[in-house]
């Protein structure tokens, strides 16, 4: 009789103990996903592009033989050898990849390389994108692009008739002299930059998700006159910085290359690849 009195008591008691075990592991969980869920929200989102399109097969043989005059003159096989490009030196094809070309004519001489830039942040909050724009900020900020006059005159007006100081030179690039340090990677610093209207350097607002034109002129070399004219286009698109340099220099040294020509080009060339990217 004392076995079955017993035995109804061991059970309520394992009953119980089963039933604070089970209460214990669903408090458990509950913390573990609510810290889980956490932890997912604040990570920040991977950019567009997981890798880079090849360089050198970038440009159109169309577009080639429209920014390389002096190849149209050339035998075929050495035309096709300037227009296959040299690749850039990289380390790390996924992140970086470059191509140029070079091409010699009687009137002329013109290069031209682009350059891809795939950026990663490694801040788990901080998204590729928005890193991307850092560094393309640094980039815009190292071209030294002068003020635009209307950004000034806005200027004024919100300090209610103040005068505003003149830029300085971290702010404002000079038509003449030596243009500061710290060009854009292929840009070379310059002794003038154009100044004809709509052709300074400049925001550009209709290409990528930011972009910036550079104009800088410079002279061949010590002891040469002749003048050679190099055109900068960046741009950002996603966690992709986008660089083209397009310059000419002339045969003789009473020619200066035509800024408005080398422009277009670069900035057309700019628009297909633009287009490649998002297509």
């Amino acid at each position: 009789m004392q076995r079955k009195a017993y035995v109804p008591g061991l059970a309520a008691l394992l009953v119980a103990l089963l039933a604070g075990c089970t209460a214990d592991s669903g408090t458990e969980g509950s913390d573990i996903d609510s810290k889980a869920g956490k932890s997912t929200s604040s990570v920040a989102q991977p950019g567009k592009y997981r890798t880079l399109r090849e360089p050198c097969g970038s440009v159109p043989g169309s577009t080639l033989k429209d920014l390389l005059p002096g190849a149209a003159e050339l035998p075929e096989e050495q035309r096709q050898k300037i227009f296959r490009g040299t690749s850039a030196v990289t380390y790390d094809t996924d992140r970086r990849v470059g191509c140029s070309w070079k091409a010699d004519s009687p009137d002329a001489s013109h290069h031209l390389s682009v350059d891809f830039e795939r950026v990663v942040s490694y801040d788990g909050a901080v998204s590729d994108d928005d890193r991307a724009q850092e560094v393309f900020a640094t980039k815009q900020d190292a071209a030294n692009l002068p003020i635009p006059a209307n950004s000034a005159a806005a200027d004024a007006d919100g300090k209610q008739g103040q005068v505003s100081p003149p830029p300085t030179p971290s702010t404002s690039k000079p038509a003449t002299g030596t243009t500061p340090s710290g060009t854009p990677s292929g840009t070379p610093s310059g002794t003038s930059t154009s100044t004809a209207d709509g052709l300074q350097p400049r925001v550009l607002d209709d290409l990528g998700d930011a972009a910036f034109l550079d104009d800088v002129l410079t002279g061949a070399g010590a002891g040469s006159t002749a003048q050679r004219r190099t055109v900068s286009v960046v741009f950002r698109t996603s966690n992709v910085i986008v660089t083209i340099v397009y310059g000419e220099q002339a045969a003789r040294t009473t020619e200066i290359p035509d800024s408005k020509e080398l422009q277009d080009k670069a900035r057309s060339l700019a628009r297909k690849l633009a287009e490649e990217f998002s297509g």
